[in-house]
């Protein structure tokens, strides 16, 4: 199951950046500034102008596991971001651990024929092992279904960009169900900063284009 935790954020992160906004436009530095300015005013008028570099200042740490390799693979294009996932060469798989889509599951067919492949597919990996082969090497059977633990950290400008593309509805339902909680997390410590953060369709019409879903998401705000 799929676990998303916040582990380290930048304190009062709504009003730093706020400071840093300010100071570019006051003669007094952002020290000076940090208890005056009014977070919610300065970074909306801010972050609505398109300004938003001064939300680099804030950077955010999560844990994440349950999740699959196909999710991590879609995960670390975004290259604005440091992610830290468990190694597939150091750590042994004893269990079968993998994501099963609500697709699969629904049908029962299905989830016969995916639950048989999956079983094979840890049985060649544990004979394998047994043989000697390396697990960097017995790892090549494993499927993208496969479950691993990932750390990302973020700062508030690349997560902007993040929820824009995975909290839509044409994202794949996995990295937008980590997603949404993410959101969820961000909007907990820093709610100005995220608060018009998702997909496009929260802030004005989609722009997706003819490839659009034709449901914007009202459940973010």
């Amino acid at each position: 199951m799929m676990k998303v935790k916040l582990l380290a954020h930048t304190p009062d992160a709504d009003r730093i950046c706020a400071a840093a906004a300010n100071s570019c436009y006051s003669e007094d530095p952002s020290s000076d500034l940090l208890e005056k300015v009014d977070p919610s005013k300065m970074l909306r008028r801010v972050i609505g102008m398109g300004h938003h570099s001064v939300i680099e200042h804030a950077v955010f740490t999560f844990s994440v596991e349950g999740v699959s390799r196909a999710l991590t693979h879609q995960l670390v294009r975004h290259r604005i971001a440091s992610f830290s996932q468990q190694s597939q060469r150091y750590v042994r798989l004893d269990e079968p651990t993998y994501v099963v889509p609500g697709t699969v599951s629904a049908d029962p067919d299905a989830a016969e024929l995916y639950g048989k492949t999956m079983d094979a597919i840890w049985d060649a990996y544990s004979k394998l092992m047994d043989l000697g082969i390396p697990a960097e090497d017995a790892r090549y059977v494993l499927p993208n279904g496969c479950t691993t633990n990932i750390t990302i950290t973020m700062n508030a400008r690349e997560l902007l960009h993040f929820f824009s593309i995975r909290c839509c509805n044409r994202a794949q339902w996995e990295i937008r169900e980590m997603a949404d909680e993410m959101l969820r997390l961000c909007r907990e410590v820093s709610p100005v900063i995220f608060a018009d953060a998702g997909p496009g369709c929260v802030r004005g019409p989609c722009p997706e284009g003819s490839k659009t879903c034709g449901r914007p998401r009202k459940d973010m705000k």
